[in-house]
């Protein structure tokens, strides 16, 4: 198959990308194709790189080196194909909006006007994304009174306004509770149906039984497959032994582990 011909078919095609903060690395050497319908989990250590890979895609930073195509065209032509989901939304919660009018601003396309009046096609949309991720009877409540779940599932529903093919989420599950992360998780497995899905974790429930394969990064991507990791993998991508604790999960967090490690 020809180099061309993978591009054209990957819905993300990196090659040897590199992106540095001044002289400091971030991410070096990244090469990494996501299919059409994939859901990738991404993982690694703080400061491994991962938002930084999430932006890159994005066109949030600049890129050293390398290349990011998406559906074969480059990112300024593929913006609207994408929706993005923050690690930390830059939206104070104490700010007086309510949850329709926070989804309501995905609606906005680059270059309209500070002043731009919604229609009524607008809100609509915005009421249809939050029935669907299950919110709507929120609608007009203020932001400052959601709790972090209802919060997550409004990013969530303001990134889909765009009406993407690919959804970018970093860490949507890193403040919320029990009940709420498995209610994210079960609508992203809905979303998956209709759309690719990047998902930055440090959820090992997550990787273990939601993703469908893996990238492992730490600066460099040290593997990138099936959604099973070996000791190896894990000791490489930490550079030290590491127990890893999935509750509830079967044997499938590590595919192999010495009798010392514990997963229950």
């Amino acid at each position: 198959m020809s180099i061309l011909r993978t591009q054209i078919e990957s819905a993300i095609h990196i090659d040897n990308l590199s992106v540095y903060y001044g002289q400091t690395p971030a991410v070096t050497g990244i090469c990494l194709d996501v299919s059409e319908g994939e859901y990738l989990g991404i993982i690694g250590p703080n400061g491994g790189g991962k938002s930084t890979l999430l932006k890159a895609i994005l066109g949030l930073v600049p890129i050293s080196s390398g290349i990011v195509q998406i559906y074969g065209s480059n990112i300024e032509k593929s913006r609207t194909l994408m929706g993005y989901v923050p690690q930390f939304a830059a939206l104070d919660k104490r700010f007086p909006i309510t949850l329709l009018e926070v989804v309501l601003t995905g609606c906005l396309k680059q270059g309209l006007s500070l002043f731009y009046r919604y229609t009524k096609k607008d809100k609509e949309i915005a009421h249809e994304l939050l029935e669907k991720v299950g919110i709507a009877s929120l609608a007009n409540r203020q932001i400052s009174e959601l709790s972090g779940g209802e919060f997550q599932r409004m990013l969530i529903a303001r990134a889909l306004a765009v009406n993407p093919r690919i959804l970018l989420l970093d860490e949507p599950t890193a403040s919320v509770d029990a009940v709420s992360r498995d209610q994210i998780y079960s609508l992203l497995a809905e979303l998956n149906k209709s759309m690719t899905i990047i998902l930055v974790t440090h959820d090992l429930l997550a990787v273990s039984s939601q993703v469908h394969r893996l990238a492992c990064l730490n600066e460099h991507l040290i593997y990138h497959g099936e959604a099973e990791l070996t000791e190896s993998i894990v000791n490489s991508l930490y550079g030290c032994p590491v127990d890893l604790i999935a509750h509830g999960v079967p044997h499938r967090v590590l595919k192999e582990h010495e009798e010392g490690t514990h997963i229950d």
